[in-house]
């Protein structure tokens, strides 16, 4: 397996040694799995994306199968010989386990989920797909996503069933619908996103009427919950050419309905013409936040790049001068972006990273060329908490001039201010500001019980630290009473 007979054999051979490998070193899982379900009177496969991946040689130890067994016979099987099962997608139709093997010279530990045989379909109006269980593979292949995603190996005799030509088109790297995508999407309108998402994983193209489908089928996404089209988004956003798939997004329509933010910029040009529109500045933005990356994807940074430039449409004024202007549309963004990350069901901690990261970007364009005090040094710092290394990364991605003199102005300039930060965070351990007394202290001294008055006098000692550092306990003192004598 594979045997196939297309145009292109020496990329298919190459898909087929990869496949080979791959399923050679799951195997001493998936057989052993497979034998218990022959031995109960069913059959299973390997299918999906784990058949894509194993030819393209990147098969993890997430494996995904179906069988004719329906998930109360599946359970059945599973249960005595898996780690550990749980039933959360039982109601449509999937049992997820977990298996630790000796692969080689070590135990590997699987994740696996076993799918009877089924096809989604959402009517007119639902929000979620109705589920109904089939008896063949074929059937269950011909309701699959894309062609690429409608292959299987069946176990243990590892038959490979390819009805719809997925692996010519995995060759070719060309994404297809094993029906027509018409009714593809008509059954799963999130399969449009899907398209979106792959393009950007695996880099493929997407057939053109399948383009197509998703211009004319755009508004059908509007019954899909907004869970699952924010995980979609999620993956296509941590994917190795976002780009690619948001582009997709926009030129089909499908952004207006789920991201409308995003198509707005393409009508702003920037205000100093640097590209042909804001739309185009920010996914260059979004593609070099990428560069900076250290520790793999940040979902953070990368939506805080594709977002940090929305307000520009509502802020756009044409000055006297002929310049165009966008007057705080960083506090107008942020708004805008805490708006939409609410909608889309995104974590309260993540909309309030991200919109605080799209209304700081700016600051640093007052620095200049060092003139801030250290005073606006700390505020910078406690300003941006724990967000400070993602704005930095921010910062500079947002320099996208093509004057590289002034992108070099640019860039000095913030080594500038990341090397003050580091001399002062090094005497004053900036990442913890306090003001020089707590709450006890300042109770203790003014005489005074809870209440607001120490509230005020903390916040007047936090400013105080701000602006001119640490101070030591008897200037503090002597700050406090002076402040709660002019208090009265």
């Amino acid at each position: 397996m594979p045997n196939a007979h297309e145009d292109n054999p020496s990329a298919l051979s190459q898909v087929q040694r990869r496949a080979v490998s791959e399923l050679l070193r799951v195997s001493p899982v998936a057989d052993d799995l497979a034998r218990r379900f022959r031995e109960a009177g069913f059959s299973l496969a390997l299918v999906g994306g784990s058949v894509r991946d194993a030819l393209l040689g990147r098969l993890g130890n997430d494996l995904d199968f179906t069988t004719d067994a329906r998930p109360e016979d599946v359970l059945k099987i599973v249960r005595p010989w898996a780690d550990a099962v749980w039933e959360v997608g039982i109601a449509f139709g999937t049992v997820g386990a977990q298996k630790d093997a000796r692969v080689g010279d070590a135990v590997q530990r699987f994740q696996i989920e076993v799918t009877t045989y089924r096809s989604e379909a959402y009517g007119r109006t639902s929000r979620k797909p109705e589920v109904s269980y089939g008896d063949s593979i074929e059937e269950d292949l011909v309701r699959r996503d894309f062609t690429v995603n409608a292959m299987a190996v069946a176990l243990p005799d590892k038959e490979f069933i390819d009805p719809h030509g997925g692996l010519q088109d995995l060759a070719e790297r060309v994404l297809r619908t094993p029906g027509t995508p018409e009714e593809s999407f008509s059954d799963d309108p999130l399969r449009m996103m899907r398209a979106a998402r792959f393009a950007a994983q695996l880099d493929f193209e997407v057939a053109p009427d399948v383009v197509s489908a998703m211009t004319e089928m755009a508004g059908r996404i509007e019954i899909v919950s907004a869970e699952r089209v924010r995980d979609e988004l999620n993956k296509l956003i941590l994917s190795a050419y976002p780009r690619k798939g948001l582009t997709l997004l926009v030129d089909t329509g499908l952004a207006a309905h789920v991201l409308p933010e995003l198509p707005a910029l393409r009508l702003e040009r920037d205000e100093h013409h640097r590209h042909k529109d804001v739309y185009d500045h920010t996914l260059i933005v979004l593609e070099q936040a990428m560069e900076l990356e250290e520790a793999g994807p940040d979902l953070t940074l990368r939506l805080a790049a594709l977002l940090h430039d929305i307000g520009k449409p509502k802020t756009r004024r044409f000055e006297k001068d002929g310049r165009v202007s966008f007057h705080h549309h960083e506090v107008v963004g942020a708004k805008m972006t805490k708006k939409r990350m609410i909608a889309l069901k995104y974590s309260n901690d993540l909309v309030k990273d991200v919109s605080r990261l799209v209304e700081l970007h700016l600051r640093f364009h007052g620095y200049g060329t060092g003139e801030w005090t250290d005073s606006a040094v700390r505020r910078y710092v406690r300003d941006a908490g724990p967000l400070l290394d993602r704005l930095h990364k921010l910062t500079r991605s947002d320099c996208t001039t093509r004057n590289k003199r002034k992108a070099n102005a640019l860039s000095r300039a913030y080594d500038g201010l990341e090397e003050r930060i580091a001399q002062l965070q090094e005497q004053e351990e900036l990442d913890a500001i306090r003001p020089d007394l707590d709450g006890n202290q300042i109770m203790e001294i003014l005489g005074v019980g809870p209440g607001p008055v120490v509230g005020r006098a903390y916040k007047y000692l936090l400013e105080l630290r701000l602006e001119n550092g640490p101070m030591e306990y008897d200037a503090a003192v002597a700050a406090l009473k002076e402040w709660g004598a002019e208090q009265g």
